[in-house]
């Protein structure tokens, strides 16, 4: 137990010694690492009063200045656990995947509240959302980069907005906008990957889409069964409509890995779609329709719109590729379960921010620790 301990101990100075020069105050500085420890420690509720109480502070006063007041970049922080994280599970066949997660929150006044559907909820819920990129890399995955989506009504209000601490320069960005904001900061550092998943929210806007074939950047996007393409020439054919048309032996029953409930097995079908090809580029990459249907009697179907180099658009691999999106469902789980993700009692833009990354940060020491042990053992 105690070299366990000191284990955790070593991981986190190491990690918070990357963020120390973030801070220009050694108080803040101080109380970011038990901000940190608390997160990842025993607190029921990591809400200011619980992990002041953990810390050893009488009030909250204390936290609520780290997420608030003190002066220390949190985009900064960012940028170092993105690195930590590809330092650690780093590879060229990575996957990044970006969703969204809720956030259910009261009143009217936290930054990007509104009534709008909630994954987290399953319902249309008082909320925030965040967009979150995830890497899944070499024997895990943690998250690299956040976004809050900030709502119309609320970007074309300015006085709420200001109330709210929102920068000025913030405008209104639809999720994909967001995914995509994260996904150049990560492509533009050059994160290794060979890779890019979303589900159909990220998958059926075109612009993301295009704007990744613009980058050479091979995904398997999932979309609506009632999505639009090119299959055998230049005229829009459903999703759904070009699966039903093939014929049952385009089927075969692949593994995409091991799950809470055993292997994940489903039938897969693949068939290219019709691009004009015009550039060498265009010729080395295929555009390809990817479904998967389910073994169980109700057969429900999945479809993906995939681009990548022709000698990857092997069946398995897209499978592969696919399948390891429920890692981000996975992530979600773990940082608020153990992390305290949507634990925070914040209402401004950065308190969000600032809580967000730290507990980011904690869960991806954590992945790194449980893999090192997993190796280990």
């Amino acid at each position: 137990m105690q070299m366990v301990e000191k284990a955790w101990e070593c991981e986190l100075e190491d990690l918070h010694e990357r963020l120390a020069g973030l801070f220009r105050r050694p108080e803040p500085r101080q109380r970011s690492m038990a901000y940190l420890k608390g997160l990842l420690g025993t607190v029921e509720r990591k809400n200011g009063w619980q992990l002041a109480e953990w810390i050893g502070e009488a009030t909250p006063d204390g936290v609520q200045h780290l997420r608030e007041r003190a002066q220390w970049d949190a985009d900064g922080a960012r940028d170092v656990l993105r690195r930590y994280v590809i330092e650690r599970l780093g590879e060229r066949d990575a996957v990044l995947i970006v969703d969204e997660t809720g956030f259910v929150k009261k009143g009217l006044h936290s930054v990007g509240v509104q009534r709008q559907y909630s994954g987290t909820a399953g319902r249309i819920e008082n909320s925030q959302i965040g967009v979150l990129l995830c890497y899944a890399g070499h024997g895990g995955s943690a998250f690299i980069d956040r976004e809050l989506y900030v709502p119309q009504v609320w970007t074309d209000d300015p006085a709420r907005c200001k109330a709210a601490g929102v920068p000025d320069t913030v405008k209104f960005a639809t999720k994909p906008q967001l995914a995509r904001v994260m996904l150049e900061r990560a492509l533009d550092d050059g994160v290794p990957c060979g890779w890019v998943t979303g589900d159909e929210v990220y998958g059926g806007d075109r612009h993301l889409r295009l704007w990744l074939e613009s980058r050479e950047q091979p995904f398997v996007m999932a979309v609506a069964k009632n999505e639009l393409l090119w299959w055998k020439g230049p005229d829009y054919v459903r999703a759904d409509r070009i699966v039903e048309s093939l014929p049952g032996q385009a089927w075969r029953r692949l593994s995409v890995g091991t799950g809470t409930k055993g292997e994940r097995r489903y039938d897969w079908a693949l068939t290219p779609l019709w691009r004009l090809q015009i550039t060498s580029r265009e010729r080395r990459f295929g555009h390809y329709l990817l479904a998967r249907r389910s073994l169980d009697e109700k057969r429900e179907h999945a479809y993906y719109v995939v681009y990548a180099p022709r000698r990857l658009a092997k069946r398995q691999t897209l499978a592969n590729v696919a399948g390891r999106r429920w890692e981000i469902e996975i992530g979600f789980e773990a940082t608020k379960g153990e992390c305290g993700l949507d634990q925070y009692e914040v209402r401004r833009w950065q308190g969000w921010y600032r809580h967000i990354t730290l507990a980011l940060i904690a869960h991806a020491a954590l992945v790194t620790l449980r893999i090192r042990s997993k190796k280990n053992s």
